[in-house]
């Protein structure tokens, strides 16, 4: 009886060496290892590739410069045109992060995430088309329009990655998130690179001047735009409206979503651990974003030919889609969390180096250190936090996420406005960016990710328990 109750002992402590070994998928094709192997997974991937060319070539490439360089044809100087597009990226930031929880709550009630994606993509493409009638005497309405597009592209991003839980299961979905970030990635850099060389040579494509290709520039954004959203239009389901006990739309809208907020808030006070990796987030995040924002317009500050800079966040794009997989790689054998605090190292000496640099060279290497640690720092900053909230709550808390995620970069702008509109030049601002990193590393290492991820399962147990299911059971 000894022995056989050893044996016993030994298989249940077996039983649960095994049960702590994460499940690792047999893929059957490399469709299946990039997560893109059904076809709704592709159009939803596919609107990475969409929302991108946004990104790429109006927001950080060529509708900056070409911002100045309007605003100064109309007697502005240098610096005053940067401050005013420092404060406009701002505020559309902030309008965005103020709209999203109440818009969220309305199509969650009402099942219309879909709808709200259909209608910003709308806005967004229509602003990409008004940027071409940009002139000198319109600066205002170009940087009015740029504004209203930021803001269009940014509350899409919200609805559109609030439909990766209806596409892929828990099992898909971090390789499904994965490809659409490299997907993004390629896909603006192409549109990119074909804009570039349209804007660098005219009259190969028949163009007249430089400054018509670069308004078709921003009209082949609203092409780009419009193709590569139609799959996730048609071929992603809308998910069902989502109410909580208490809730109806009868009580109204703004109340709704004000008891979700409090809700939400109440729950991060409980998971400590996933609130501080929030507020670590937005620190370093702010000064991700302002590189990506405002890397431009500091590169016209110093002098940096256009045509360079262009070339030089082309790179960027094309180096970021293997850095962002070797850094997935390396959070599977160092931890998410060291990854992400050696991404801030990275950043802190990148400040230091951008605030010291004068030459085209000089600005390229920054563009390419940007590059091998941009995508992971907030790629694993999401896979992080989503291991330390209970997955019955992963809806509410990637609310919060990204409100945060929408956030980051307002306080950088805000600052690079401020330092050029005193001093006429933005050094000080991207020195101060190390600031955030330094303090963003700090709160990290305040987070202990095996207490947050221990509490984030006993709540997840505790809900099965009262809903009388077994842990991990499907509707």
């Amino acid at each position: 009886m000894a022995n056989g109750s050893v044996t016993a002992e030994r298989h249940g402590r077996r039983h649960q060496l095994l049960l702590a070994v994460p499940f690792r998928p047999m893929y059957t094709s490399w469709l299946d290892r990039l997560g893109l192997h059904r076809p709704e997974l592709r159009a939803w991937a596919l609107y990475d590739v969409a929302n991108s060319a946004w990104m790429t070539t109006i927001k950080t490439t060529v509708f900056p410069p070409f911002f100045v360089g309007l605003a100064t044809a109309a007697h502005l100087t240098s610096a005053a045109a940067s401050s005013r597009f420092a404060f406009a990226s701002a505020i559309s930031v902030i309008l965005v992060g103020l709209t999203g929880p109440l818009l969220g709550a309305i199509a969650d009630l009402r099942g219309s995430k879909k709808a709200f994606l259909t209608a910003f993509i709308a806005v967004g493409v229509a602003c990409s088309f008004g940027l071409y009638f940009s002139t000198p005497e319109r600066w205002a309405m170009a940087l009015t329009v740029f504004v209203i597009g930021n803001i269009a592209v940014t509350a899409s991003l919200a609805f559109y990655n609030s439909l990766l839980p209806t596409v892929a299961s828990t099992d898909e979905v971090d390789r499904v998130s994965t490809a659409g970030f490299a997907l993004g990635y390629l896909g603006g850099g192409l549109l990119l690179a074909a804009n570039l060389a349209m804007i660098s040579a005219p009259e190969r494509f028949g163009i007249a001047d430089e400054a018509s290709a670069v308004r078709l520039s921003f009209a082949s954004v609203g092409v780009w735009w419009t193709l590569f959203s139609i799959p996730v239009l048609l071929r992603v389901r809308e998910p069902r409206p989502r109410v909580e006990p208490g809730e109806a739309p009868g009580k109204g809208l703004l109340r709704v979503a004000a008891g979700r907020l409090v809700s939400t808030f109440r729950e991060l006070r409980i998971h400590k651990d996933a609130g501080m990796m929030l507020l670590a987030f937005l620190v370093y995040n702010d000064a991700v974003n302002t590189f990506i924002s405002m890397g431009t317009i500091y590169g016209v500050e110093i002098g940096i030919p256009v045509p360079f800079m262009m070339a030089t966040l082309v790179a960027i794009q094309l180096v970021g889609v293997p850095f962002s997989f070797a850094l997935g790689m390396l959070a599977d054998r160092i931890g998410a969390k060291r990854t992400i605090l050696l991404t801030l190292c990275v950043y802190g000496g990148i400040s230091v180096y951008a605030f010291w640099l004068k030459t085209s060279t000089q600005f390229l290497v920054m563009g390419l250190l940007i590059g091998t640690v941009q995508g992971g720092a907030q790629a694993l900053a999401r896979s992080l936090f989503a291991t330390m909230i209970p997955q019955h709550k992963a809806g509410e808390m990637f609310g919060f996420f990204g409100v945060f995620d929408r956030f980051g970069g307002a306080i950088g702008s805000m600052i690079f406005g401020a330092t050029l509109a005193a001093l006429g030049t933005s050094r000080p601002a991207i020195l101060s960016l190390i600031v955030f990193f330094v303090l963003g590393g700090w709160l990290l290492t305040r987070v202990d990710v095996d207490r947050g991820r221990q509490l984030a399962r006993e709540a997840e147990a505790k809900a099965a328990a009262l809903a009388g299911a077994p842990l991990g059971a499907t509707a």
